[in-house]
C-alpha cells in the first residue's frame, strides 16, 4: 500500500474521528493506488476535498499531515 496526500480548499473543513482537515493540512490515505485513493478520499469527505498528491509539498500546509 502507497501512501496519498488529500488536500482541502479554502472553506472545506471537515471532522473525521475528532480530527479537524482544512486548508492548512493533508490528509494521509493508504491506497493501492491514486484511484483507489481517490475513491475513498471522495468516500471519507463526502466528495468535498481539492485533489490527491503522491509527494506532498508542505511549504502551503502549516499543519502538516494527519493520517486518517
Amino acid at each position: 500500500m502507497a501512501k496519498y496526500y488529500i488536500s482541502f480548499g479554502q472553506v472545506h473543513v471537515h471532522s473525521v474521528n475528532g480530527k479537524t482537515f482544512n486548508k492548512d493540512c493533508l490528509a494521509e490515505i493508504e491506497a493501492k493506488d491514486r484511484r483507489e485513493a481517490h475513491d475513498k478520499a471522495m468516500k471519507i469527505f463526502k466528495g468535498v476535498f481539492h485533489n490527491v498528491y503522491e509527494t506532498p509539498n508542505l511549504t502551503y500546509f502549516p499543519r502538516g499531515i494527519i493520517k486518517i
